[in-house]
Order: structure tokens, then sequence, then C-alpha cells
């Protein structure tokens, strides 16, 4: 019997809202599901208030209008970094980042400061970068008094030293980039998926795991083949995705969308993935399915999505 394609569920928690209330709420969707995923968290203070900054990129207010950042956020937790204090996520709920590892999931690291993190990694240096990364490493292990097995970029934002230091930390595969899509969220290039990066003439030996699917954030007020994504079809629209192009995906999701406001669609996505056959994962579980295949190797590279502003880390073309 052939076995069934992987739907990887890779969760990013940004907040300390996304923490306290949409992380629990995911727990329970996905153990009625009996569905495993990877959760990964931020662990420092949440300065999400600073994002107020990416007014002047292009697309932002676009994106703001569709995806009601205000109702899916809270006004509160867009004032954290200006006119409220960024409450410290690992110190303040420490308990509910051991409660998801303790009810069987996977938890790994997203970023210590999500928003300064998305905000200015891109052009930091190695010294700035590695102090971030390790500040998260330390309040992981602290947290879980064990190192974390795994990282996933916030906002897909990374830089070379970044990357370099996912071996320096030993870690064996990443989900820190994203695979090219187009402007209805189907990938562009078949051969997109687990790779290695090459830095100058070495190889780093992490494994990348790129998003393959779009985000809810991404589609959500966008028209495609003719007909405006809402609450009530975009469930349908990536369902279509996944059966169109039958082969193992990741899916982000944010502890902020699908774990609150957005929580139905996501219940029809993980009906409607089970009844498309797919075996919901961790990414561990994926990593264990490639790792002893040939992976290409690509060199690192950004470039901009439908949907989303600005350039962010994409998969490149293997050599």
């Amino acid at each position: 019997m052939l076995s069934k394609p992987l739907l990887t569920l890779k969760i990013d928690v940004d907040t300390y809202r996304g923490t306290r209330e949409g992380m629990g709420n995911l727990v329970r969707m996905l153990a009625a599901h009996q569905a495993q995923a990877t959760f990964l968290f931020s662990l420092g203070p949440d300065h999400t208030g600073w994002a107020l900054r990416r007014a002047l990129r292009p697309g932002f207010f676009s994106k703001v209008s569709r995806t009601s950042v205000v109702e899916h956020y809270g006004l509160k937790t867009l004032m954290y970094g200006t006119l409220l204090p960024g409450p410290d996520i690992g110190k303040l709920c420490a308990d509910e980042l051991r409660a998801v590892r303790d009810a069987g999931f996977e938890c790994g690291i997203h970023t210590w400061d999500h928003t300064l993190w998305q905000d200015n990694v891109a052009r930091r240096d190695a010294g700035w970068t590695n102090a971030m990364m390790r500040k998260a490493a330390a309040r992981f292990a602290q947290v879980f008094g064990m190192p974390s097995p795994t990282h996933g970029a916030a906002g897909w934002q990374m830089n070379v030293s970044a990357f370099v230091e996912h071996d320096t930390a030993g870690y064996q595969y990443a989900s820190d980039g994203r695979a090219m899509l187009d402007e209805r969220g189907a990938m562009v290039r078949a051969s997109d998926g687990p790779h290695r990066l090459r830095n100058g003439n070495t190889v780093l030996q992490c494994v990348q795991l790129p998003t393959t699917l779009p985000t809810l954030d991404e589609l959500l007020g966008c028209q495609i083949d003719g007909k405006m994504l809402t609450t009530s079809n975009i469930a349908d629209h990536i369902l279509s995705l996944t059966a169109e192009n039958r082969r193992d995906h990741v899916y982000t999701l944010h502890a902020e969308l699908e774990g609150q406001k957005l929580a139905p669609i996501f219940e029809q996505l993980l009906t409607g993935w089970q009844a498309q056959g797919y075996e919901f994962a961790s990414m561990a579980r994926y990593h264990d399915k490639v790792r002893h295949t040939e992976l290409p190797v690509c060199p690192i590279t950004w470039d901009e999505l439908p949907g989303r502003s600005g350039r962010l880390i994409v998969q490149g073309k293997a050599a």
C-alpha cells in the first residue's frame, strides 16, 4: 500500500495573546483530529506595536485592510512596545508552553522578539543575529529543560549568519522559508520541497522544510479565478490546491488567526485534508521521512510572494 502524503502543520505563535488564548484552542482542535503538529514559540517580549513602522512598505495597507489586523490581534496587542510595555512571553507563559509539550506536540523556536527579528534581521550582522538566536535558545532550554530541536523564522526572515547558526546549534531540520507560489497560491516549481542550503562553497547541514501552501492572511480578500476569497470559501480554495497537487506539504498557521477568529476555517481544512487522505505530521515526522534521501542543494534566496508585503526567504533553484 502506498504511504499517505504528509500534511505538516507548522504553527507560529507570534504574540502574548496568541500564546494565552489561541494556542490552547489549537491544541484542542488538533487532539480532536488526532493530528500531529509543530508549535514554534516567540519566547521573549511581545513588541507587536513596533510593527506599525511597516506602514511605509508597499502592500502593507492592502494586507491590513484585507485581514482585519485589529480584529485578529486585538488593540491591546497593537500597543505593546508603544503605549504599553511588551509582556515577556516565555517568562509569563511558561506553564502554557509546557502544556503544549505535555499534550504530545513537538515544540520549537520561532524567535526571541517577533517584531524585532522580522523587521531587522535581513540587514543585521552575525553578532546581532547570533545574540538574538541564542537568547531564544537559552529561554527555550530554561522553560523545557532541554534544547530546542528546530526553528522556524518569524516572517520567513533570515540572513546568512542565521542559517550558519542552525548548524552551530545542531539543528537537523528547520522551516525558515517558502516554496515559490503563483497568484492562486499554487506551487510554481514541482521540485520545491526539502533541501539544504549553500553558503558560498559550503553546504549547510540543516535540512530546510519550506512552507508549500499559502497562508490565510495572504488569500483572504483576494480575487482569484474571478471570485473573492472570503471566510466562507477560502477553505475550499486551499483544499483545491492540495487536491490538485497531491504530495507532501507544509502549511503554516498562526495561533492568532486559526487559533481564534479563523478557527472554523482551520476545522474545515483539517476535515478536508483527512478526507483527501493526508497524514498530519510534525516537522520531526517529515524530516524523518526525507533525511535519508538525496536532497537538492539550493542558494540562499530572497523574493516576493503574492499577498505578502516585502521580500522573504524562498527556495532558490537548485544548481
